[in-house]
């Protein structure tokens, strides 16, 4: 059974409380099409509306150039775990996570398919930070080396046909045609999918769904 958001909202207050610490770094994972950007916003709101300070660090923010991606053969893969910029997520989810000074973070704008530098702020009494992507408990490297970055992680994880369902909706409202549609879901986003459900790491709260 999926939580509301106030009893989540409760639960990740309660867990902060317990550690005690300036900052909690939170992962919200998942295959594509989950509503983990959805869920990351709502939780955002949430812990505001409780007097809470909280900000979403996207990983699409990571995505390699398009360029490169063309140069390395992997365009098609776009959205693989092998077409970001690791070691970049990396580097800011550690220099988020020391809490001492604002740090500026990339997002993705999809409808350019291109990551804007620079475009979100993280400042440095904010106090949750919920970091926000599909890989960020995948156990392969070298995404593994996250794996003592957060401290509480979520996982959201819908059947099948939903994120079938969910991921196809979201390439007609690109305006893909059907042939575009169908190399999207079938030979990237679903592979994706299955690849990280079948080998994240156990998150300590898991979700059936979230829209």
């Amino acid at each position: 059974m999926t939580p509301t958001l106030a009893a989540l909202t409760d639960d990740v207050l309660a867990r902060a409380e317990k550690s005690n610490s300036r900052r909690s770094m939170i992962a919200i994972a998942g295959p594509p099409g989950a509503g983990k950007s959805t869920l990351a916003d709502a939780l955002r709101d949430s812990l505001i509306a409780r007097g809470e300070t909280a900000e979403v660090l996207p990983m699409d923010g990571f995505h390699m150039d398009n360029g490169i991606l063309e140069s390395r053969g992997l365009i098609a893969r776009k959205g693989a775990p092998e077409t970001f910029d690791v070691r970049g997520f990396i580097d800011i989810v550690k220099a988020v996570r020391q809490s001492n000074e604002e740090v500026l973070v990339p997002v993705f704008d999809r409808s350019r398919e291109i990551a804007i530098a620079s475009a979100r702020a993280v400042s440095a009494d904010t106090r949750f930070i919920l970091a926000e992507g599909n890989y960020l408990l995948l156990d392969e490297a070298p995404w593994d080396r996250l794996k003592d970055s957060f401290d509480l992680s979520i996982f959201v994880g819908p059947s099948y046909p939903v994120l079938e369902h969910r991921l196809r909706d979201r390439w007609i409202g690109y305006g893909l045609n059907e042939q575009a549609i169908h190399a999207k879901l079938y030979e990237n986003d679903l592979p994706n999918g299955k690849r990280v459900v079948e080998n994240s790491r156990p998150a300590d709260i898991h979700l059936d769904t979230w829209t």
